[in-house]
């Protein structure tokens, strides 16, 4: 601890905090002067397709949707944080907010931490927006190179509405003819590379993040003002409590927890066994 090894270490780090720090306030200064893109108040077709929503919506799903559309419809660049627990409907509040961006003409991308999530967000919205003209793309490893070339030209030209993807959308290769609005799911997933990316974007276009758990950073802009939040703390009508069991790894329990929830219409991610498991 006593050692040069330790001192430069520290060294490091504090330049890098005080990098960081440095470049949010440059970041945030930039959005505070630019005007933003004005979006017009809702279009019929808004409140059709919040009707398909299949669930009701609580209170706080609609208010964190009014706070994130009264932000679009501003002269200001948006950066809200939507910050609810798991299944408390972050993602309906998002596809509201991403529905009145293309129908703005606007692109979208929506920004996701996993090649699993972002399979789920790109089906969400293929099928809630199948109604209209609305093109969606996906770029993740389970792409070709092909295929993510064909996504990278049509986002280029304006063919292409909404692009979902992992950190893939970061890529040099990656360019929009209109970006208006960026999603970001669980922002505290991705690194220091992606988020240097990520700040690069955030300068012109609107941004609204959902976190389940928000890292500190993040929390304290929200909390000091810097960023905009809205809560969802309403959990969903007949939400059942969260159970949470530990105990030794046992073959047989998982088989009966996974047959017990797919036999209910239930999905399931299982995380690989211990080493020396089957």
């Amino acid at each position: 601890m006593s050692g040069k090894a330790w001192e430069k270490t520290k060294g490091k780090v504090r330049k890098a905090i005080k990098k960081l720090a440095v470049d949010l306030l440059q970041l945030y200064a930039q959005r505070s002067q630019q005007q933003g893109f004005t979006y017009p108040t809702d279009l019929p077709w808004q409140a059709e397709m919040e009707d398909s929503f299949p669930y009701q919506a609580t209170p706080d799903q609609l208010k964190a949707t009014q706070d994130v559309k009264r932000d679009m419809e501003g002269d200001r660049p948006m950066d809200r944080l939507v910050c609810g627990d798991v299944g408390f409907g972050k993602t309906e509040v998002a596809i509201r907010a991403i529905f009145k961006a293309v129908t703005a003409g606007k692109q979208v991308a929506l920004l996701a931490p996993t090649t699993i999530l972002t399979q789920q967000h790109y089906h969400t919205l293929k099928e809630r927006f199948s109604p209209y003209p609305i093109e969606v793309g996906l770029l993740n490893r389970f792409r070709s190179a092909e295929e993510r070339r064909t996504i990278q030209q049509r986002l280029q030209t304006g063919e292409l509405d909404i692009v979902v993807g992992t950190h893939q959308l970061l890529g040099k290769g990656v360019t929009f003819k209109d970006l208006g609005l960026l999603v970001i799911d669980e922002e505290q997933r991705f690194g220091v590379n992606q988020k240097e990316k990520i700040k690069s974007l955030k300068t012109q276009v609107d941004v609204l993040t959902l976190s389940a758990t928000p890292i500190p950073r993040t929390l304290y802009m929200a909390l000091s003002g810097v960023r905009e939040m809205s809560l969802i703390t309403t959990p969903p009508p007949a939400r059942r409590p969260i159970k949470t069991h530990l105990s030794p790894y046992d073959a047989e329990t998982i088989r009966s927890a996974v047959r017990q929830e797919l036999d209910r219409g239930g999905q399931v991610f299982l995380r690989g066994a211990p080493r020396g498991r089957d």
